[in-house]
């Protein structure tokens, strides 16, 4: 955990000297699990945690937001325990809500972005993203508008993620299924391997990745070093040809050597956050 909260500060770090947003650079976590946990469960573990949080936080200090295991009900219950310390964090998360509402746009306009550098780099190729076979890493909010931006650009996301396995669904993820993917993720916190044992011709694979799916483009969504040496040797002699990350880093360097060599059309992560991220509004 410690040096992947290093990592996630330098990229904080990062996304700040690229947009100006006064967000903060500070990054922690837990231990804690809310897979299967009741709501008055997660609810006790948020305040407590909160209680402890509230004195790292402040209008010229850091700004709480959410990632993995962290989203929809679950980022709400935070505010409101956060308000309780004293009258100094009232005025902290209220000067902060601003901010972080506009930092909530980039969830949903990261894939945006991913899919508009995917479209430019199609064109180079005469060609264009509809009826490509395309694989998805992760579950979460990235991974969950990715799926739904490719299937509005017509094109066929065949597979998703989280941390026990991969689903690979040949017939392509519809709408109906992302709908279900989205209650597992975002109101049950359930696992993934739920959507093979509901939709016929799909199937889960335990404890992998799906860079080994024959595919056109490639986009990871999960997290960082999602994609070795090895899965990219497996991406170049299944036909890919292009990645597309949507996650921070999620290439090793030897995997962006290959590439490179190989002439991908690779979207970085980095150029695409620079166009995701909202810019400070003046006042």
């Amino acid at each position: 955990m410690r040096a992947s909260s290093s990592f996630s500060r330098f990229e904080q770090v990062f996304k700040n000297s690229l947009t100006g947003l006064p967000m903060g650079g500070g990054k922690g976590g837990s231990d804690f699990d809310p897979k299967g946990k009741s709501d008055r469960e997660v609810m006790r573990f948020c305040q407590s945690f909160m209680t402890e949080l509230f004195r790292h936080v402040g209008p010229n200090t850091d700004v709480p937001a959410g990632d993995i295991g962290v989203g929809g009900s679950r980022d709400r219950v935070p505010f409101r325990a956060i308000q309780t310390p004293g009258e100094r964090i009232h005025r902290c998360v209220d000067r902060q809500r601003t901010q972080l509402g506009a930092a909530r746009s980039f969830v949903p306009k990261r894939p945006a972005t991913a899919l508009l550098f995917r479209a430019g780099n199609a064109q180079t190729r005469n060609e264009t993203i509809e009826g490509k076979v395309c694989t998805v890493s992760g579950a979460g909010n990235a991974a969950q508008y990715t799926v739904e931006k490719l299937l509005q650009c017509g094109a066929k996301p065949v597979s998703m993620s989280d941390s026990s396995g991969f689903i690979y669904d040949k017939n392509g993820i519809t709408e109906e299924k992302l709908a279900f993917v989205m209650s597992i993720k975002n109101v049950r916190r359930g696992r993934i391997s739920e959507y093979a044992k509901k939709f016929r011709g799909s199937k889960y694979v335990t404890g992998q990745r799906p860079w080994g799916i024959k595919c056109d483009c490639a986009f990871p969504c999960a997290t960082e070093n999602e994609i070795t040496a090895e899965d990219a040797k497996k991406l170049v002699k299944n036909g890919c040809y292009l990645v597309s990350e949507a996650a921070n880093m999620p290439s090793v360097p030897a995997a962006v050597d290959l590439f490179l060599d190989k002439k991908f059309s690779s979207d970085p992560a980095k150029p695409q956050m620079r166009e995701a991220l909202p810019r400070p509004v003046s006042r």
